[in-house]
C-alpha cells in the first residue's frame, strides 16, 4: 500500500489510523468537516481535505487525483443520542455518505474499501456475550441501524461493482484524543471530569457493561483491514466486559483521588444493556487481536488528558 484515504481523519480513531499509516511508510490524505474532527489531531505528514463525504463532486474529484490504494471510511455521526432525536441528520451522513464515497471508489477504480462500523449499537440486546458476527442484527437506536445500512452498501458494491470491501464493527474505543465533549467517549469525559475535580455522572447504575478497546489496537485492525483481501464483517473487540462503575473504580485507583465517586442520572434511550464482541473471526482472517489491557490503556489515557 502506497497511498490511503482516511475519511474522518481529523477525528478520534482516525487520527489514530493516519498515524499508523505513516509509520508504515503509507502516504496519507485525511479527509474531514471539521464539524467533530479538530486539526490538531492531524498528523504531521498528512496531506488534508477539508469536505465532507456527502459531496459527491468533491469526492468523485479526490479519489480520482488521488488514486489511493485504499480508502478507510471512518466518518461518521456517531451520537446515539442525537440519531434519536436527529433521525434524518443520522442517516443522510451515515447512509448517504457512505453510498457516496463508495460510488466515487468505484469510479476512481480504488482496490480496497475499509468501511469501520459499530458492533456496540449493531447487535442491542444479544443473546449471547460475547456476540459474533452471525447474531441477530437489532440495533435499539437509528444510529446502529444506518451503521448497519453503511454495511449492507458495501455488500452490493462488492456484489455488483466486484470492490474490495472489508467491514469492521469496532467496539467501544478509548484512548488519548478522544473529544470529553461529546457523549459517546465515557472514559474521555471521565478522565476530564477527573482532572478538573469533578465527579464522573453514571447513567442509570452504572452496572452496564461495554468492551472496551484501546484506540491503538483498533487502529492496528483497520490496517490489518486494508492489507488483507479478505472481504466480509469482523469484529474488533477484546471479548472482555467491564461495567461502567469499572471504570470509575479504576481511574478512581489508578489517579488516588478517593472522592472520584459517582454522581448517577436517569438511563438514556437506545443503549444496550450488555455489549461484548467475540473477534475470533478477526484473529483467524486477519491476524488480530488486542492487546493493551484496559487498565494499561486507561492509564495512558489519563495521562494523556492531564492540563
Amino acid at each position: 500500500m502506497r497511498t490511503a484515504v482516511v475519511t474522518g481523519g481529523a477525528g478520534f480513531i482516525g487520527s489514530h489510523v493516519a498515524d499508523r499509516l505513516l509509520e508504515e511508510g503509507v502516504a496519507v490524505v485525511a479527509v474531514d468537516d471539521l464539524s467533530t474532527g479538530r486539526r490538531e489531531n492531524l498528523p504531521a505528514g498528512a496531506d488534508f481535505e477539508e469536505s465532507d463525504v456527502r459531496d459527491a463532486e468533491a469526492m468523485r474529484s479526490l479519489l480520482s487525483r488521488v488514486r489511493p490504494d485504499a480508502v478507510f471510511h471512518l466518518a461518521a455521526q456517531i451520537s446515539v443520542t442525537r440519531s434519536v432525536s436527529e433521525v434524518e441528520y443520522d442517516a443522510d451522513v451515515n447512509v448517504r455518505g457512505t453510498a457516496t464515497l463508495l460510488e466515487a471508489a468505484r469510479l476512481a477504480g480504488v482496490p480496497r474499501f475499509v468501511y469501520v462500523s459499530t458492533g456496540g449499537a449493531l447487535y442491542g440486546e444479544a443473546d449471547v456475550v460475547p456476540t459474533p458476527e452471525d447474531a441477530p442484527i437489532e440495533p435499539l437506536a437509528p444510529y446502529g441501524l444506518s451503521k448497519w445500512v453503511g454495511e449492507r452498501y458495501c455488500d452490493l458494491y462488492e456484489r455488483l461493482h466486484g470492490l474490495s470491501t472489508l467491514t469492521l464493527r469496532l467496539a467501544n474505543i478509548y484512548g488519548p484524543r478522544q473529544d470529553p465533549h461529546g457523549e459517546a467517549g465515557v472514559v474521555a469525559i471521565f478522565c476530564q471530569r477527573l482532572h478538573a475535580g469533578q465527579r464522573p455522572v453514571v447513567f442509570g447504575d452504572g452496572r452496564q457493561t461495554r468492551d472496551y478497546v484501546y484506540a491503538g489496537d483498533a487502529a492496528e485492525a483497520v490496517l490489518a483491514a486494508g492489507r488483507s483481501d479478505t472481504t466480509g464483517a469482523f469484529n474488533v473487540g477484546r471479548g472482555e466486559e467491564a461495567s461502567v462503575l469499572d471504570l470509575v473504580d479504576t481511574l478512581r485507583e489508578l489517579s488516588g483521588r478517593d472522592d472520584f465517586q459517582p454522581e448517577h442520572a436517569p438511563e438514556r434511550p437506545g443503549e444496550a444493556r450488555r455489549s461484548c464482541l467475540d473477534a475470533t473471526r478477526a484473529g483467524e482472517a486477519l491476524g488480530w487481536r488486542a492487546t493493551t489491557p484496559l487498565r494499561d490503556g486507561l492509564a495512558v489515557t489519563l495521562e494523556s488528558f492531564a492540563p
